[in-house]
């Protein structure tokens, strides 16, 4: 008889690996689009553990967006980026801020504009793509997140 946990073992270990690599692969480009998706996928969980009463989840989900919102803004070259980056970093520590009030209160509709801003800036980010790929617009690259290269 096989053992179905050492199945499971090998399977959850082959993702890891396969996720890993891609994430080694990957362009700047895309691994700011994998941040923004990630931290839209725990606030869009956070909001419906809100909505649930699953408290404890909840708390959890929002402690990795914020992490990873402070992972985006660390990506950020204010030097070469300027005024954008600058703003970039400004609005997200006021997204973590918001997602600190969100915890603690249980707020939902705090969630949810994080959720509005931050889509709004994943797809200007993935609208810009081919053009980070193709060296056009290095500026805009370099304000908006591409240093983590760095």
């Amino acid at each position: 008889m096989v053992n179905p946990y050492s199945q499971q073992s090998k399977l959850a270990a082959y993702r890891s690996v396969n996720a890993h690599g891609a994430v080694a692969d990957a362009d700047p480009h895309t691994l700011v689009l994998t941040l923004f998706d990630a931290v839209l996928g725990r606030l869009t969980a956070a909001r419906s553990c809100i909505e649930k009463g699953d408290i404890t989840r909840k708390a959890g989900l929002l402690h990795s967006a914020v992490v990873l919102l402070a992972e985006l803004r660390g990506s950020l070259d204010l030097h070469k980026g300027g005024q954008l980056a600058q703003n970039l970093s400004e609005l997200y520590e006021y997204m973590a801020r918001r997602l600190v009030h969100a915890n603690l209160n249980n707020d939902a509709a705090a969630v949810g504009e994080v959720l509005s801003l931050l889509g709004e800036i994943r797809a200007a980010w993935a609208a810009i793509g081919p053009e980070v790929r193709s060296g056009a617009v290095a500026a805009v690259s370099a304000a908006a997140g591409a240093g983590m290269a760095r």
